[in-house]
């Protein structure tokens, strides 16, 4: 605790990121007594940081949708601002990560670069599926932080993968998750490695990640299923956005909504004999069609290549990692 250069305010903490500074200060309303003693007669709290404008800002990319919800870029939020908001509410965040086959290979590089950069200082606990239980490898974990091996069963075709997957977390919620106390839930994909900060901005009620490489096309270009028969089908000229099936969250409620709609619609389709064009992100797209998110994530949140770039993408959070498929996937 050091001496505030104002009167009457004494400086808790204060901590930077790059020119932003937060300072969190306590308010004394002192008296004296007879003995020159301070009588601290009320506290408060107050944040000290730049102020906001509802003029300036980035005008290089869209940061809200037509349905009001927010796209959150780099620059569109204060990182030191919105965690102090949301650790006060002392949440825990559910993760899940599938890796079958050969995709163990990729567990370790997941788990370290997300203990260095995802939720760092929230309770967060990893779910991985796996039908290796005995190649995860040890990773250190950081205070409140945990993982849980769930071994499931060993699949031949990558889009039985895919499409199982709906399946999986939608037991994992309705089993395990919703008798714990779980604020959220993020679903990813183990293929992928952390190169910067994923943290509370990212939380909402439902979250849905804007593709990485559809973000910047009209969507006659988006690989919707436009097959009629498939219940994830959307017609040309609709649609809003063009999901990542790689990343998505919200709640649980919300999420468990979702998966539940998803895997009962992929059953569906394939007592039809149909399969969508990108298996579960096809039905993800549809869903998040008819149930709007809440909040988007930018491109950031799942890009191409770290070794790539592009004019909007100030900074790369999480990206697939480099692989040849034909070699880490089955029936490739």
């Amino acid at each position: 605790m050091v001496q505030s250069p104002l009167n009457d305010y004494l400086v808790l903490e204060e901590r930077r990121n790059g020119r932003d500074a937060l300072k969190v200060l306590i308010y004394l309303n002192s008296n004296q007594n007879s003995c020159n003693q301070q009588i601290i007669q009320q506290v408060v709290i107050k944040l000290l940081y730049d102020q906001p404008s509802a003029s300036v800002g980035r005008t290089d990319v869209a940061s809200v949708t037509p349905w009001s919800a927010p796209i959150i870029w780099e620059g569109t939020f204060d990182p030191t601002l919105i965690d102090s908001i949301y650790k006060q509410q002392n949440l825990t965040i559910a993760t899940t990560a599938f890796a079958l086959g050969k995709y163990t290979r990729f567990v370790k590089d997941f788990l370290e670069s997300a203990e260095e950069h995802y939720f760092v200082g929230f309770r967060v606990h990893y779910y991985l599926f796996t039908d290796q239980p005995e190649s995860v490898p040890e990773v250190k974990m950081g205070e409140n932080r945990s993982l849980t091996v769930l071994k499931v069963q060993s699949l031949n075709r990558w889009q039985d993968i895919s499409m199982k997957r709906m399946e999986k977390l939608e037991k994992l919620i309705e089993n395990e998750l919703s008798s714990e106390v779980y604020d959220y839930i993020f679903c990813l994909d183990i293929d992928g490695k952390f190169y910067g900060r994923w943290g509370a901005e990212s939380l909402g009620r439902l979250v849905g990640v804007i593709h990485p490489w559809f973000y910047n096309v009209p969507r006659n270009q988006f690989t919707y299923e436009r097959r009629p028969e498939s219940l994830a089908y959307i017609p040309a000229g609709e649609g809003d956005y063009y999901y990542a099936g790689a990343a998505f969250g919200g709640t649980l409620e919300d999420v468990l909504h979702l998966t539940k709609t998803c895997s009962k619609q992929l059953k569906i389709d394939a007592a039809n004999s149909i399969e969508a064009l990108w298996q579960e992100e096809s039905h993800l797209n549809k869903y998040f069609l008819l149930n709007k998110p809440s909040k988007l994530l930018s491109p950031e949140y799942m890009w191409r290549s770290i070794s790539e770039g592009a004019a909007q993408i100030k900074i790369v959070r999480f990206t697939s990692v480099p692989k040849n498929y034909a070699e880490v996937r089955p029936n490739t």
